[in-house]
């Protein structure tokens, strides 16, 4: 396995920045962010390390050369979007199409992104709209030899995304909905253990189940607030009873999930996603939570 970053963290620096500093600090891949040029609509997006808009033949070059001189590798191109929404989603699908392109020209060959879901509407609802939507996403990936990876995060976190959140892909069971109409060697998960937590989801068995359908895993922890849920209950909005924390300060078992990972002999990339607010404020605190991530996940992959 190799042990990579999720680089929307480092919003502040530019592609080759944060390429050096991978290389710096022994990080073996970036999950490099590739969201359109433009304002971020929520915290963690609207970082564009690759503007895939601008992407000729020279970028190209320049990118593969950085990351030879540094010793990394780009796992993939990310973009969290809701494909789903009814207004913001044909422009993300757009953006989808010009990642995979991108992904292929760049021979990274994956994107990691979310399948959306409109909250309005229920489960069947929303996997009709899977039917409609997602076959020429998909179809499209196939044909330039990428592979689509999707995070199982609910995108359900406060209340402007409530009450049925912005990802339907996000246990077990959406996930045998959604691979039955989606039937692919190229569609598969991006496996985050943090937010099986929360949703009180063992996050060690579907490792096991879903062995064939693991393409890219995060190393992202929560932390469970139990008098904290107590007082609001899982019908409340979960940042009420939780916090993502920095992979070993949290509730997931990490000898655990890695020794899982082993198991089935997953060898692809796994990278840290912070999202912890305790070590934000300035590019210094950033780098440090980075550096302390890779520090104590150098216990489990080496």
């Amino acid at each position: 396995m190799k042990l990579g970053l999720v680089t929307a963290i480092l919003d502040t620096m530019n592609f080759e920045e944060v390429c050096e500093f991978a290389g710096e600090y022994g990080i073996e891949c970036l999950e490099v962010a590739c969201w359109p040029a433009g304002k971020a609509e929520r915290r963690y997006a609207g970082v564009s390390h690759i503007d895939v808009d601008n992407l000729d033949d020279v970028r190209i070059s320049k990118i593969k050369q950085c990351c030879a001189k540094n010793g990394v590798e780009i796992s993939s191109l990310a973009f969290y979007p809701n494909p789903l929404d009814p207004v913001k989603g044909p422009a993300a699908v757009e953006h989808l199409h010009k990642l995979i392109d991108a992904s292929a020209k760049l021979d990274v060959n994956m994107v990691t992104t979310f399948i959306g879901r409109d909250s309005k509407k229920n489960i069947e609802e929303n996997l009709e709209l899977v039917k409609e939507i997602w076959p020429p996403i998909i179809k499209h990936a196939e044909e330039a030899g990428v592979k689509i990876a999707i995070e199982n995060c609910p995108m359900l976190f406060t209340k402007d995304e409530w009450p049925g959140g912005q990802n339907i892909m996000t246990t077990p069971a959406n996930w045998k909905k959604v691979f039955e109409i989606l039937d692919s060697p190229n569609f598969g998960i991006n496996y985050d253990p943090s937010h099986f937590v929360w949703q009180m989801i063992d996050y060690i068995k579907p490792i096991y189940e879903f062995r064939d359908k693991i393409f890219h895993v995060h190393y992202k922890d929560i932390k469970i607030y139990k008098d904290k849920l107590q007082e609001v209950g899982i019908m409340g909005y979960p940042l009420q009873f939780m916090s993502p924390k920095l992979p070993g300060l949290g509730d997931v078992d990490w000898g655990k999930y890695v020794s899982a990972l082993t198991d089935i002999g997953y060898d692809g990339y796994t990278c840290i996603e912070i999202e912890d607010k305790a070590y934000e404020g300035s590019v210094e605190k950033v780098k440090k939570s980075i550096i302390q991530s890779v520090g104590y996940l150098r216990n489990f992959v080496s």
